[in-house]
């Protein structure tokens, strides 16, 4: 089992690896900067920390190293300074993911606002398009995260993922990211074996798990299609004990990596949902 935890970002980046390692996780999720700003130039990581980065990557061993994008970026925005700002910012966030040795960078895939959700997917594919050609050479992965399917948001039903995929000039670099808390409170019934069994169907016949490098292995802190999106600790919310056990020994996750981004209530809240997922995989 591949496990690990989204790291706060707090005091200089290569320190989350250090906390990663004190946690005893195997795989790791950060921020490389704030999720809820826009670039700055003094906001760009010092080169010595890249560095330092990649020193202690190659000495902890957290493999892979997954970066969530920043929340602000819309690739789905039919505002064109939104768009075209956002192509920018995600070309930059992949170059110094690749900087950073990183494997992978996780986004969402964007809002379409007051347009169609194929409009949306029109947009979000042909900026996906363009970020790919600019960034070609490159070894980081694109992974899209699903939602729970508030507001405009995109990728609440596979059927997304599964257009955005076939419209793509090159396909190599993409794959996706599920998460559970947000599969529920979309309406995939991840409580009972039954919806977990239909959902893992449906995304086989959309798109196929070979394409998800990722897991967020969250319980969710609303009910079921509520489109609410909060996370719960790991068995405390409604998909609970039964179901997330179900989930994390499925046999077509085996081999995905899992990264909780459950609360951190205390400073052993990581600590206490890892001990319960380990125990949830033995038993």
């Amino acid at each position: 089992m591949i496990l690990g935890v989204h790291v706060s970002g707090a005091g200089k980046i290569y320190q989350t690896l250090d906390v990663a390692k004190g946690l005893g996780c195997d795989t790791m999720q950060i921020f490389s900067r704030s999720p809820q700003s826009w670039r700055k130039a003094e906001g760009k990581i010092a080169p010595e920390d890249l560095q330092e980065f990649i020193l202690r990557h190659k000495k902890t061993k957290i493999s892979p190293v997954f970066i969530h994008l920043s929340y602000l970026l819309n690739l789905a925005s039919p505002d064109p300074r939104l768009y075209h700002g956002s192509i920018q910012a995600f070309i930059e966030d992949l170059r110094e993911a690749e900087a950073l040795g990183a494997d992978f960078v996780v986004s969402h895939m964007g809002s379409h606002k007051e347009t169609s959700e194929d409009a949306g997917i029109k947009r979000l594919v042909a900026a996906l398009d363009i970020i790919l050609e600019k960034t070609r050479g490159g070894k980081v992965g694109i992974l899209l995260e699903n939602t729970s399917g508030s507001g405009s948001w995109l990728g609440y039903r596979f059927y997304h993922q599964q257009k955005v995929l076939k419209g793509l000039k090159d396909k190599a670099r993409v794959g996706f990211c599920l998460d559970t808390a947000h599969a529920f409170l979309a309406g995939y019934d991840l409580a009972a074996k039954a919806g977990l069994d239909k959902m893992v169907e449906e995304i086989e016949e959309m798109v196929g798990l070979k394409l998800f490098k990722l897991i967020h292995l969250n319980d969710a802190a609303g009910k079921l299609g509520c489109h609410y999106d909060r996370h719960e600790h790991i068995g405390k919310g409604y998909i609970g004990l039964a179901g997330m056990k179900r989930i994390i020994n499925h046999p077509g996750f085996k081999n995905i990596p899992m990264v909780l981004e459950t609360p951190k209530t205390t400073p052993q809240s990581d600590k206490e949902n890892l001990a319960l997922v380990r125990k949830l995989r033995r038993e």
